[in-house]
């Protein structure tokens, strides 16, 4: 019989795609009240260049940033974190449509899960509507993408940006 232990912390970051800087903006001050300081920023991309999946809701030019923030914190704040972030977006909503997509999540030394509320094959329940997907796996030096993996993830930004988070989350878990 395994001996039940208690998960270390994790590192939290968001994925943050926005119509207008004034919502990227908006969801940034949320962000930062809700889960704290940034500790690290990925460069902006256009999430337009990986998916068209939001452009009938949000547009056809769409900005796309990830942020980690400097707590770590309990891997099962996952489902709160997400139910507060989908509140973020409803309170975004313009003529009924969303000005900003807030994808949480968190890193591992092993792994980078994403938390959603649609349920899928390789997507595990959380509690409260809410699913971890299983996004990146870490292995040969560099977190790598599985077969579900959104185009965004899979891109050299995103793995440079969880790369280097995993450094920092590693010389937080080891002191």
């Amino acid at each position: 019989m395994g001996k039940i232990k208690k998960h270390l912390p994790v590192k939290v970051f968001a994925a943050v795609c926005y119509s207008a800087e004034t919502a990227g903006q908006k969801a940034l001050e949320q962000l930062e009240e809700l889960l704290g300081a940034i500790v690290l920023k990925s460069e902006r991309f256009l999430e337009s260049d990986f998916t068209n999946y939001y452009e009938a809701e949000m547009g056809a030019t769409l900005n796309k940033y990830f942020i980690a923030f400097k707590n770590l914190m309990p891997a099962e704040s996952l489902v709160d974190i997400k139910i507060k972030t989908n509140e973020f977006e409803r309170k975004s909503l313009e003529k009924g449509q969303r000005t900003v997509n807030i994808d949480p999540g968190y890193l591992t030394e092993a792994k980078v899960v994403l938390a959603t509320t649609k349920d899928y094959s390789h997507r595990l329940y959380l509690g409260r509507g809410i699913y971890g997907d299983l996004h990146l796996t870490y292995s040969k030096k560099s977190y790598r993408a599985l077969p579900w993996t959104y185009p965004d993830y899979q891109q050299q930004t995103a793995i440079d940006f969880f790369n280097r988070l995993r450094v920092i989350y590693k010389e937080e878990t080891t002191h």
